[in-house]
């Protein structure tokens, strides 16, 4: 690095960034990565740390695909240090009110005419959510430990309490193991929630878990509540405070009798018979500032993370359920059995789907509440096969669907953070969906080849399938028979869509 200049260049981290998506290895990848962060100091760190990892600290502001078409004629020389480029960045998110698009856009052209043709592809891919290098954020978890000589597990820890690996690497570059092992749960600041596996039957279930808490699984909005002296904040499962929207969310837990609390459970509209509103129904109220009287949402909790000072994340889930129970009534209670025996599972089972909801989920009763992850304590039956796929490109209708976006293509998401196709359906497309996704994926569009639109794999969609089967067709060697859409999921991210292990192990029976 140049020992006349005073910050890191932009150019390093971009070089950084070629070479691991150049490197195949795992172990590789990360002494390359720990190697960038042990050189990035001061205000550099937590940016270097999260451009590496695909992140813009600023989030979204405005930035989408289009504006990156026409880009300004590149820098010959590499001049841009990443201060710099992060102050731009801030001064673009900030601009707002009439005319607020082109201003932006002035700024965002000022920024790219100091850039390289490299710099220029990276930033463009950066913006837009489309940086594929093979870091992930548990990649970057893991080259932050190697950096600061923090065990992976420690880093990977504080990352779950602070949703951010940048803020975990600040902490570690000043304090080390202690100071990151220091990091814990903070009321009113969300942690990531724990999620299931899936399991083809609740018999198959028991028979991994043995006594298990067997749990209706809602079709519902997932929340995460935090109390404190009577203040409540409602947060979703991409952790976006939604507190305003939820009024009657609000009230129900400031019923509840702790002066300190965290919760995790759903949020749900309930007919007058009990039964549950459509799913996309109880998310177009989350979309309703204040309270809409047609459609109230009714909160259930299932788990608790922290109770009056306490973090009880690591308790196993029968002494959460004991807290649980003592501090949330019945009736704002997931309803639950407990049992070894696959009859009154299925039982259970049986008796939530005939009152309208998803399926159950299964609940080891030594397993501690895994944060951000898809824990194997945790297993999730639904009464017909369902994943949560991407959609990586779109293909224009023909006769009726004329003029619209229609076949879309499914992936699963690999390990490496790419996604693996899977097949394509048209079929379970109402024309309000159809009118829908022909705006939505006109938006994520990186490219045409021919009639298939290819766009950012960020749109997540709930699929139902009859089975899958072999096929050499697709990469995985696998397609799904019958897919049909369920619906879009606009409350998870592509990192949380299903993984291709995931679907062999639905494919192999395991």
């Amino acid at each position: 690095m140049d020992s006349l200049r005073l910050g890191m260049l932009l150019r390093d981290i971009v070089e950084t960034s070629q070479k691991v998506a150049a490197t195949s290895g795992r172990n590789d990848k990360i002494v390359l990565l720990a190697g960038a962060v042990r050189a990035l100091v001061g205000r550099e760190l937590p940016i270097g740390v999260s451009y590496l990892a695909g992140v813009v600290p600023q989030g979204a502001f405005g930035v989408g695909y289009a504006s990156m078409r026409d880009l300004p004629q590149p820098a010959v020389e590499p001049t841009l240090d990443l201060t710099a480029v992060d102050e731009t960045l801030d001064a673009a998110a900030g601009v707002g009110g009439t005319g607020s698009a082109a201003a932006r856009q002035a700024v965002m052209d000022g920024l790219f005419a100091r850039a390289t043709p490299d710099e220029q592809e990276f930033l463009a891919a950066l913006l837009v959510g489309g940086l594929r290098q093979g870091a992930s954020e548990r990649l970057m978890m893991d080259a932050v430990a190697k950096a600061f000589g923090v065990p992976a597990t420690v880093v990977r820890r504080a990352t779950m309490f602070t949703g951010d690996v940048s803020e975990v690497a600040v902490v570690a570059a000043a304090g080390g193991r202690e100071a990151v092992a220091g990091i814990g749960l903070q009321l009113f600041r969300p942690v990531l929630p724990m999620l299931a596996k899936t399991a083809a039957s609740v018999e198959e279930g028991i028979a991994k878990l043995g006594v298990a808490a067997v749990e209706r699984k809602l079709d519902g909005a997932r929340i995460q509540v935090h109390l404190s002296g009577g203040e409540v904040r409602v947060f979703t499962r991409n952790l976006n405070d939604v507190t305003e929207r939820v009024p009657e969310v609000v009230e129900a837990v400031r019923e509840l009798a702790a002066e300190s609390l965290v919760l995790d459970g759903e949020a749900i509209g309930l007919r007058a018979d009990a039964k549950p509103f459509p799913f996309q129904v109880t998310m177009g109220r989350f979309g309703t500032e204040g309270e809409d009287q047609q459609i109230v949402l009714s909160p259930f909790f299932f788990d608790v993370l922290h109770v009056d000072g306490e973090d009880v994340l690591d308790l196993p889930a029968a002494q959460r359920i004991e807290l649980l129970d003592g501090i949330v009534p019945e009736h704002r209670r997931i309803p639950r059995v407990i049992t070894d025996d696959p009859q009154v599972a299925r039982g259970f089972f049986d008796e939530t789907i005939t009152s309208g909801h998803e399926g159950v989920v299964l609940k080891a009763l030594d397993a501690p509440y895994a944060a951000g992850r898809r824990g194997a304590g945790w297993l999730k039956v639904k009464p017909v096969h369902t994943l949560d796929l991407v959609v990586l490109a779109v293909e224009w209708g023909s006769g009726r669907r004329q003029g619209w976006l229609s076949n879309i293509h499914l992936g699963a998401r690999a390990a490496d953070g790419s996604f693996v196709m899977l097949g394509k359906t048209f079929k379970g497309m109402t024309d309000k969906m159809l009118e829908w996704q022909t705006e939505r994926f006109l938006e994520l569009e990186t490219h045409r080849k021919g009639h298939i639109v290819y766009v950012r794999p960020e749109q997540v969609v709930e699929i139902a399938f009859d089975g899958i089967q072999a096929s050499s067709r697709y990469p995985g060697g696998m397609a799904l028979r019958f897919a049909r859409v369920k619906g879009y999921r606009e409350d998870k991210s592509a990192e949380e869509a299903d993984t291709i292990e995931s679907v062999r192990a639905v494919f192999e029976g395991k």
